[in-house]
């Protein structure tokens, strides 16, 4: 299991959502996670996840 870098939930790597970033695979438990995070990645990697996006 990996952890959402938006929301912090646990989520199987078998998720369709998922994204490269600076050669990572990040993976999410939503769409909405996914679109947070493609808006401003730095943010979740510096801060750390806050919880289901607004």
């Amino acid at each position: 299991m990996v952890v959402d870098p938006v929301c912090g939930m646990e989520v199987d790597e078998s998720t369709p959502y998922k994204t490269m970033y600076k050669g990572k695979v990040y993976y999410f438990c939503s769409e909405g996670c996914l679109k947070a995070f493609r808006r401003d990645p730095e943010k979740y990697l510096r801060e750390g996840p806050k919880g289901m996006p607004g």
